[in-house]
């Protein structure tokens, strides 16, 4: 229906628009009845709906619970994430939701944040890519996303009022660009920013984030919701681009931005274009209800056991003792395989419409020939060692052939509110596992946690699948993969560490008091574990398959490029087992020599490609300029420098099996600006540089003494090192007054004109 909304404004009092920038309550906004301005509600997402029934904040309607981000992102599949998209929209439609609190994609700085289940990867590419899909599946059933938390939220310590301290190159090339690709291409309708600080300024009051950038320069087209309870000023938000402060403030805010007006802190027609943007999306939820709307609640609980599949990853399957075989003796361990863990804690806990649980799927498809025992090994509510359970474990793995041994993380060691202590399971579940290796050689680990643990009995183990946290029908689905009924086909979405004082951030996380210094810089996860040489336990991109796959015929449709230009890389594809399965083929960029400190490489494609066996295909990738560039702080924009490119394709960010170079030519010289203390050095790796102090040079080595001094072998070294890194105003010093003060400035001056 097509609405006026300039016009409905101007009819608007000061305090009525006021009243449109909070809610209603925890969950709605403020409706202005004799406008025909509706209210419209949102709930949490962002793996299921969490409809909030009366007062109580974790009592919520039944849903679908669907795997958690961290198992999602494991698909690397962004057909996936659309179709989850579309069901969550479709269960929003049949409670009249409008809008979804998701998808978030906040960058895992360190597998201690206890968020991090929540959230999609390490790589900003990954995840923006796959928050788009998802964006445009939600919002194709015309209910509104809210991509979060916006932005450098990396931990729960204190991140209400943490500042978080973040170069700009450092913010622009991870933890920005990790929501800038899903921004442009989906255009989610609203954005919620975070709780803390970043470089000084809170989320909901940074102009530099929520309109310079977000609005300006990658054009949102809908509006900044805060996270609940993140406004500081009310008013100063509001100048910063911050529309909706949400939950109610109950009448706080709105007076605060009457005054503000009144008084002449606030332009009116700021708030007017904040209530235009808020009116816009309004109108657009309200347009797009469909009152009809139902679901098939079975369809989509099995709809997740397809999804979870396609999600878990496996880590390690020695002598092939993976898919498991019928007519044997099996051993179900651990207490996970009946009472799964399936989800994490806080504000994205779903009430799920029923649960699988591993042990009871395992029966069904096991058959009568398959003799399946069980034992619970510890008690879920308890860390500590129960001998009995364990001697029971013990016992039934003897009597096995093979022994599956369910373990990972307690519900209470992953939430929302506050971060891990360390990156291990419990000891009762480690203790569980060698008990069991130490009876029966033929034992595998079926893992259920949110985020990367470490793995001191790996050895021990024959295999080992993460099923992260795979939602409601997370059990069947490990079933299925343990039977063989699908090949495994997850990748690894993020690094799994040997140990956490490997991880880049160890140093600097969680800060001291109410300040983080995120001096890793870019290089977080592979980024830092590939550039320094360090094995991890799990690289990024790692999953198995049970079946095999090679990589052949790299091709590039051009070797050189301008950086306005494009390049098609295709690669061919085969599998070469048995069975059929999906591989997740990755490409990496590398800069073979930069004037920058860069990554060793940095994931700028992927895509998941199912295969028959025997089966080859060709599959191709298309890179930009943002595919070579880095952030330059001092252009203020992205940028490449010429030079070649290595193309990297493989399984893994550590199984490159292909490799080409492409050769790229910037539109752009960056220029210096050069003064007295400019270097030999900096002047002769510039071409203009080069000329123009050449002749100074030539008469410098006539008239210096230390020059004279290179003609003995033995100083020639040390001279040439003084004399690369001796600033220009060295020359006159060290020229015994040949070269004057007027001759370097004049060259300086003639050097800076150019630029």
């Amino acid at each position: 229906m097509a609405r006026d909304i300039k016009k409905i404004i101007s009819q608007m009092t000061l305090e009525e628009k006021a009243s449109l920038c909070s809610g209603e309550d925890r969950w709605n906004t403020r409706a202005i009845e004799r406008l025909g301005i509706p209210s419209i509600m949102m709930s949490d997402g962002p793996h299921g709906l969490r409809k909030q029934m009366g007062e109580k904040f974790f009592e919520s309607v039944p849903s679908t619970c669907f795997p958690s981000g961290s198992c999602l992102a494991s698909s690397w599949d962004r057909k996936l994430l659309e179709k989850v998209g579309i069901a969550l929209g479709e269960e929003c439609q049949a409670e009249k939701v409008s809008i979804l609190l998701g998808p978030s994609v906040n960058i895992k700085r360190s597998p201690l944040c206890g968020r991090n289940f929540e959230y999609y990867s390490e790589d900003p590419y990954l995840s923006s890519e796959l928050a788009a899909s998802y964006i445009k599946g939600v919002q194709s059933q015309g209910v509104g996303t809210s991509i979060k938390h916006y932005a450098a939220n990396n931990q729960e310590h204190r991140r209400l009022t943490v500042d978080a301290k973040v170069d700009k190159r450092t913010l622009r090339e991870i933890y920005l660009a990790s929501f800038e690709g899903a921004v442009k291409q989906s255009q989610p309708w609203t954005v919620m920013c975070a709780y803390n600080k970043v470089n000084g300024k809170y989320c909901a009051e940074n102009k530099y984030l929520l309109t310079d950038i977000l609005k300006e320069e990658w054009g949102h087209e809908g509006f900044v919701i805060s996270d609940w309870g993140a406004v500081n000023e009310r008013v100063d938000g509001l100048n910063a681009g911050l529309e909706l402060e949400m939950p109610s403030s109950y009448g706080q805010g709105e007076k605060k931005i009457i005054e503000a007006v009144k008084s002449g802190k606030l332009d009116e027609e700021i708030l007017d274009k904040t209530v235009e943007r808020l009116l816009t999306i309004i109108f657009k939820a309200v347009d797009n209800q469909n009152r009809d709307v139902t679901y098939d609640r079975e369809a989509h609980h099995q709809m997740v056991r397809e999804v979870a599949r396609q999600c878990m990853v496996l880590l390690k399957n020695e002598d092939y003792i993976l898919p498991l075989k019928k007519d044997s003796v099996l051993a179900v361990i651990g207490a996970f395989a009946k009472s799964p863990r399936y989800q994490g804690g806080g504000s994205s806990h779903i009430n799920p419409i029923r649960i699988e649980n591993a042990y009871d799927e395992i029966i069904k498809i096991a058959g009568d020939s398959t003799r399946v025992l069980y034992a619970s090994g510890y008690k879920l509510d308890s860390d500590e060692v129960d001998e009995n359970l364990i001697s029971e474990a013990k016992e039934m793995a003897r009597q096995s052939d093979v022994a599956v041994v369910f373990a990972g993380l307690p519900d209470s060691y992953e939430s929302e509110a506050y971060d891990r202590k360390n990156i291990k399971i419990p000891e009762s579940h480690s203790r569980l596992i060698e008990a069991v290796a130490g009876v029966n050689d033929n034992m595998i680990v079926v893992l259920s946690n949110g985020s990367p643990v470490e793995m001191p009995w790996l050895s021990k183990a024959k295999a080992v699948l993460e099923g992260y946290l795979s939602g409601q029908a997370g059990g069947g689905a490990m079933a299925d993969l343990l039977f063989g009924i699908e090949s495994p086909s997850g990748k690894l979405a993020e690094t799994f560490p040997l140990k956490l004082s490997h991880n880049p951030s160890y140093l600097n996380y969680p800060g001291e008091e109410n300040t983080v210094e995120y001096r890793e810089g870019i290089f977080i996860g592979y980024r830092y574990y590939d550039t320094k040489d360090i094995k991890p336990l799990f690289p990024f991109g790692h999953g198995l398959s049970y079946t095999n796959f090679s990589y052949t015929g790299i091709s590039l449709d051009k070797k050189e490029i301008s950086d306005s230009e494009i390049v098609n890389v295709t690669v061919k594809v085969k599998n070469t087992g048995k069975v059929k399965g999906k591989e997740v083929v990755q490409l990496y960029v590398r800069d073979v020599k930069s004037s920058v400190i860069r990554p060793e490489k940095e994931l700028k494609g992927f895509v998941k490609v199912e295969l028959e066996p025997g089966e080859e295909k060709k599959v191709t990738f298309t890179l930009g300029k943002r595919a070579f560039a880095y952030y330059n702080v001092d252009m203020g924009d992205w940028h490449v420098e010429s030079g070649d490119f290595e193309i990297l394709v493989g399984g893994s960010s550590r199984d490159m099996a292909l490799k080409e170079t492409v050769s790229v030519k910037s539109s752009i010289t960056i220029r210096k600006k050069y003064s007295r203390n400019s270097t030999i050095e900096d002047l002769m790796n510039d071409p203009i540089g080069v000329k123009a102090i050449q002749e100074v040079i030539e008469y410098f080595k006539e008239n210096s003494p230390i020059m004279a001094a290179a003609d003995d072998k033995q100083n020639s070294n040390i001279v040439e090192a003084f004399f690369k890194f001796l600033p220009l105003r060295g020359l006159i010093t060290f020229s015994n007054g040949a070269i004057e003060e007027e001759m370097i400035n004049k060259i300086i001056q003639q050097l800076n004109d150019t630029t």
